[in-house]
């Protein structure tokens, strides 16, 4: 899967773009500044946007080219990113240690989706917030971004059992349009999810 990304990121553009995904930013923007986990974080857009906003962000993506970008992205920015070359089952955190993880289109597959939620609530501290978007089962009949396969896409219902233990959870579909980028660009169906453990 690395080398898929490597691959798709290596290109001077920023392929999502450099500004923050706007419910990201929207929901953060709420918050008081703490510890974040952005997991699939790939060139770095949203850690920036971040860390300009006082928070102390980790990172991390399977892509060591998207990690090379993300971080000449933050010195360009004066700024300082702590950023792995990791994936969703290898990464390792402290339970309890982060005040928001935020998930922004990081796919997984239907069988890995339900066991790595399961593992980002453990990272969460109590009172910790989730933040997801990603493209629902709907965008398969869309070329605006997104997994081509109905397996890597999500519904409200999943999500919804995956973070069954997560209070105060608002979890619904819609269709916008995306303008991050070349390859999130034009109408899309997705899913947004906001949560406190």
């Amino acid at each position: 899967m690395s080398t898929f990304w490597d691959e798709k990121y290596n290109t001077r553009r920023y392929i999502y773009g450099k500004k923050p995904n706007v419910f990201f930013a929207q929901e953060l923007n709420k918050l008081i500044p703490g510890k974040l986990l952005l997991p699939a974080e790939g060139e770095g857009r949203n850690a920036i946007f971040a860390l300009q906003n006082n928070w102390e962000v980790v990172a991390f993506d399977t892509s060591a080219v998207a990690r090379k970008k993300a971080e000449r992205f933050a010195k360009n920015e004066n700024l300082s990113l702590y950023y792995q070359t990791t994936s969703h089952n290898n990464c390792k955190f402290e339970n309890e240690s982060f005040d928001v993880i935020a998930l922004i289109y990081a796919h997984l597959n239907n069988f890995e989706r339900r066991q790595m939620h399961q593992k980002y609530i453990k990272f969460l501290k109590p009172g910790g917030t989730i933040i997801l978007e990603a493209f629902s089962k709907a965008q398969i009949n869309n070329d605006t971004g997104g997994p081509g396969d109905l397996d890597s896409l999500y519904s409200s219902e999943e999500l919804k059992i995956d973070f069954l233990t997560i209070g105060n959870l608002h979890c619904w579909e819609e269709t916008i349009k995306l303008s991050e980028g070349k390859n999130h660009m034009g109408i899309a169906n997705i899913v947004r999810l906001i949560g406190k453990k």
